[in-house]
């Protein structure tokens, strides 16, 4: 039975973490494709742009959700099955704890995007029209604004990756 939990939760965790691997990844490139067209707005394409990276959020969230709760199950199972937590060597001991790192990185990243970042970005082109001109005053802002969550993702993706690189270790847990 031990087995089979352990299975099950890796299974879950492990596409918990390409999912929270996967976001970045696959908003960065929507983000270089938009960006052959120049900091002009196209009000479609944008609107398709942001429906598609802000629409993701919920999946984003429920990935470092099931992250957390599948990475200390493998423990709590542990303690279950044999009244103790597990001995690990210094490795897996660091590993533990860079990959723990990476993740409140990813999840503080994906916090500030989420409750800062976009609703701004939000606010904004909700002002635009696809009938009118917009200001340019608020295009640059929101261009800036749309520069400043493509570095955040960035650097989150790389957190992902991180966690990928490191995950491994924890197979001698």
């Amino acid at each position: 039975m031990e087995t089979l939990i352990y299975i099950i939760l890796l299974a879950v965790h492990n596409i918990a973490l390409v999912g929270c691997t996967a976001a970045p990844f696959y908003n960065l490139r929507l983000v270089n494709q938009r960006a052959q067209f120049g900091k002009k707005l196209f009000y479609q394409l944008d609107k398709v742009v942001e429906d598609t990276i802000q629409g993701l959020e919920p999946y984003c969230w429920t990935f470092i959700f099931l992250l957390f709760i599948t990475g200390f199950g493998f423990p709590v199972t542990y303690y279950a099955f044999h009244g103790q937590l597990k001995e690990f060597n210094r490795t897996v001991f660091t590993a533990f704890i860079l990959k723990h790192i990476f993740v409140l990185g990813m999840v503080s990243i994906a916090f500030y995007i989420a409750f800062f970042v976009n609703p701004k970005i939000r606010d904004i082109f909700y002002k635009f029209s696809p009938d009118a001109p917009p200001q340019e005053e608020m295009v640059n802002k929101f261009f800036s604004l749309r520069a400043k969550r493509k570095q955040l993702c960035t650097i989150c993706f790389v957190f992902a990756l991180l966690v990928l690189i490191v995950s491994p270790l924890l197979r001698f847990y």
